[in-house]
């Protein structure tokens, strides 16, 4: 019974933050030439969407693949990718709902613990950060955006380890308590 509810309550706090989600949230970046490496860091923790998505990432992939590595590194990339199409002009319409989706999706992914080969995970992680890279993308297309990608890139890259270590903790602890009772 207890795993079930964790899982709904999860799942309704996904649903949550999800209508939150926003490239932009938590930053301003009205100032586009201010933004540089700290900017970039930083916005990975500020912007909910981000935060979800990184820790999701990190957090399904320990859960649920072997290669525990490859979506959270596929993400990274696909996320500079992203925003360098972003910078180039290319834009989607309706990017800021897509991205609420992918928080979603990801959300629902870590709730079901849903196993794909490590090749679908990674496409499916990168998919998604195609999405995040071009909403900033977008944004820093006025800008001298290296710093600030960067800067993103490795936020990025600290909150997938951190959602890789929640992930592999719990997945050792579930290992050691199944193990106790059978």
């Amino acid at each position: 019974m207890l795993p079930s509810l964790s899982k709904a309550l999860f799942v309704a706090a996904t649903l949550g933050l999800s209508t939150l989600a926003q490239a932009h949230v938590g930053t301003d970046l009205a100032d586009h030439h201010a933004l540089g490496l700290v900017d970039g860091l930083l916005h990975p923790f500020t912007g909910l969407d981000h935060l979800a998505a990184m820790l999701a990432v990190g957090f399904w992939s320990a859960l649920s693949t072997r290669r525990v590595w490859l979506a959270p590194l596929a993400f990274a990339n696909m996320l500079l990718v992203g925003a360098f199409m972003g910078m180039s002009g290319i834009a989607l319409p309706a990017l800021e709902p897509m991205v609420a989706a992918t928080v979603l999706a990801l959300g629902l992914l870590v709730a079901t613990r849903a196993r794909f080969p490590g090749a679908v995970a990674a496409a499916l992680a990168g998919g998604f950060a195609v999405f995040h890279g071009m909403a900033h993308g977008v944004e820093l297309s006025s800008a001298s955006p290296v710093a600030a990608l960067v800067g993103m890139v490795a936020g990025t890259v600290v909150l997938h380890g951190l959602g890789l270590a929640a992930g592999l903790a719990l997945r050792s602890h579930a290992s050691a308590v199944l193990s106790r009772n059978f």
